[in-house]
């Protein structure tokens, strides 16, 4: 996981639509990033939903959520458009920012092991400092938690 006070790596990757986002188009405002492991599974889901019922409160102060895995634009689309998501879902199939922001690690899962995106969530400042660091989040705690963070 980065460490708080460095600058949050930035990134060129496209959204659901197809469109490109880097960080740097979000500078003067919070960003909350959030790295999942993959659309439509129990966990990504809450998660997702989570983000998108508090989405307006996170509008009010001034914050954007955005939601990376390596799941491919279209997965990403069918996934937002199945919980109508109003946020920003990136793609990352060639795992530039899930290694930049280090949550490519080994996991453990029913005793077997493997590399896999640990649930991860930075809270990023308007100036593009990582200000906040959760790792091993809990997908249904995780958005209340970010929302508090504000």
């Amino acid at each position: 996981m980065l460490k708080i006070g460095v600058k949050a790596p930035d990134f060129e990757l496209k959204d659901q639509n197809g469109q490109i986002h880097r960080l740097e188009d979000y500078r003067g405002k919070k960003i909350v990033l959030y790295f999942y492991p993959k659309d439509n599974t129990a966990g990504c889901s809450k998660q997702a939903c989570g983000f998108a019922e508090l989405y307006p409160h996170f509008l009010e102060k001034d914050a954007v959520v955005i939601g990376v895995s390596k799941d491919s634009v279209d997965s990403h689309k069918r996934f937002a458009e199945k919980y109508n998501l109003p946020f920003t879902l990136i793609s990352d199939p060639e795992f530039m920012a899930i290694k930049a922001y280090d949550v490519w690690q080994e996991k453990k899962t029913a005793g077997r092991i493997s590399m896999g995106v640990v649930r991860t969530t930075y809270l990023i400042d308007e100036e593009g400092v990582i200000v906040k660091a959760f790792g091993k989040v809990k997908a249904a705690d995780n958005p209340a938690q970010m929302l508090e963070e504000l």
